[in-house]
């Protein structure tokens, strides 16, 4: 089987979106065989996606095509026999002619220079389809990792949970040989903890489920690697939106139409040239058998109004190119819909994640400290420093889930424009 190889173009971008953005190639690429980086993972796709290796033997193909279009009218051998095995004078060959001639056809209208422009046209947009899938399929990798990294990260706060809830039941337990708290309270720590045990365990199962399917990327079945590395709280800086937009402009998801319009006006230029007429030609030797002469033999075949035959063909292709540029304006309009919400939805989230890191979180832990000495003093009830435990755990959990909102929308942009952001905020 032979792979799919991306242009140098296409590697270079591909590799320089997945490699210097989406958020997460902050850390050390694959240091051991335990863990999995973005940059390997990236790397695997591109060299065994199967979804990418559909694209060369579609290149053969087409280049196949390109090489047929430029091939000249082929030269035809004509042999003729006629006047023999008839009646009469004609029973046998003495009065057969023999013609040997040669034919062919001169196009007119500049017909071989439009079938190449049309194959020209069809593998430029082979290319940028293939840019685009390789996007697509890298966008869905990454939207992918960084789930899966997001639900690492909800592993690690359902372990500090579970650690939490062993030590509120060791405290309450200690508390209730003292006499100090109500047997119930102990009950209450204790379902509290096999909750807690529950949610770990589920997580976990959810996090293999994800290797998994990061695995499928490359035709991987069985990983070896158990953790991902990278860091769900990275963000780059991000242009204006009208800096954005300009340059998802000239991004491969639109040059695919632009490349289709061509395709088009491609078509249609080389369905014009049919409206002018290939001229048949035939040039040869004639023997006549009963005077063992010869003679030269000419024509010359001109089809008749072919022009008017062609106008259905002309208003096809017409509505089929203004049918590509509606299509186009509907996709850039989608891509401008697109951009502005993956933009605005980062906006918020990094927003939400810079507060809860400076300021929720520092306080909500000072409160659970505090809380938690009152309680232990007797100034504060159990309710009250569960609540404060929910409260930072709550908030602990809405910071991950902001960081992962504005990381998949930076993926989406990134996407979107086909190129990465700018360097990481310090």
């Amino acid at each position: 089987m032979r792979f799919f190889r991306p242009s140098g173009t296409t590697v270079r971008r591909c590799l320089l979106i997945s490699f210097a953005s989406f958020s997460l190639a902050s850390l050390p690429a694959y240091a051991s065989n335990t863990s999995l980086s973005l940059a390997k993972a990236t790397a695997s796709t591109l060299a065994n996606n199967p979804q990418l290796h559909q694209f060369e033997p579609k290149k053969e193909g087409l280049v196949g095509r390109r090489e047929s279009s430029e091939l000249r009218p082929r030269m035809n051998v004509d042999i003729e026999l006629e006047n023999f095995a008839g009646s009469g004078d004609f029973s046998s060959t003495q009065n057969a002619e023999l013609t040997l001639a040669l034919s062919s056809v001169i196009e007119l209208g500049s017909k071989r220079g439009a079938r190449t422009i049309l194959a020209d046209s069809k593998l430029q947009a082979m290319e940028y389809h293939r840019q685009a899938a390789t996007l697509d399929v890298l966008g869905g990798l990454t939207r992918d990792f960084i789930q899966t990294l997001t639900i690492q990260e909800y592993i690690a706060l359902a372990q500090e949970a579970h650690d939490l809830a062993v030590n509120t039941l060791a405290v309450l337990k200690n508390r209730a040989k003292q006499g100090a708290a109500p047997d119930y309270e102990v009950r209450r720590a204790s379902a509290a903890l096999a909750q807690a045990n529950l949610r770990l365990n589920s997580l976990r199962l959810e996090h293999q489920r994800g290797l998994i399917k990061l695995a499928a990327y490359w035709g991987e079945t069985d990983p070896v690697w158990t953790l991902l590395e990278g860091d769900l709280y990275y963000f780059r800086e991000v242009a204006s939106y009208k800096e954005l937009y300009k340059q998802a402009q000239s991004s491969p998801a639109i040059a695919v139409f632009a490349s289709e319009a061509r395709i088009n006006d491609a078509e249609l230029a080389l369905i014009k040239t049919q409206s002018r007429s290939d001229v048949n030609w035939r040039l040869g030797v004639r023997q006549f058998e009963n005077s063992d002469e010869t003679a030269f033999v000419a024509g010359l075949s001109i089809p008749l109004f072919s022009g008017k035959r062609n106008k259905g063909a002309v208003k096809s292709a017409r509505a089929a190119q203004n049918e590509a540029v509606f299509e186009q304006a509907s996709a850039q309009l989608k891509l401008h819909t697109q951009l502005f919400e993956a933009y605005s939805q980062r906006q918020q989230h990094v927003a939400a994640a810079d507060a809860y890191r400076n300021t929720i979180l520092p306080e909500l832990s000072a409160a659970l400290r505090a809380t938690r000495h009152a309680y232990e003093t007797g100034r504060y009830s159990y309710l009250e420093w569960i609540t404060a435990q929910r409260e930072l755990l709550d908030a602990k959990q809405a910071l991950i889930e902001n960081a992962a909102a504005a990381s998949l929308n930076q993926a989406t942009i990134e996407q979107l424009i086909a190129e990465p952001l700018t360097p990481p905020r310090k």
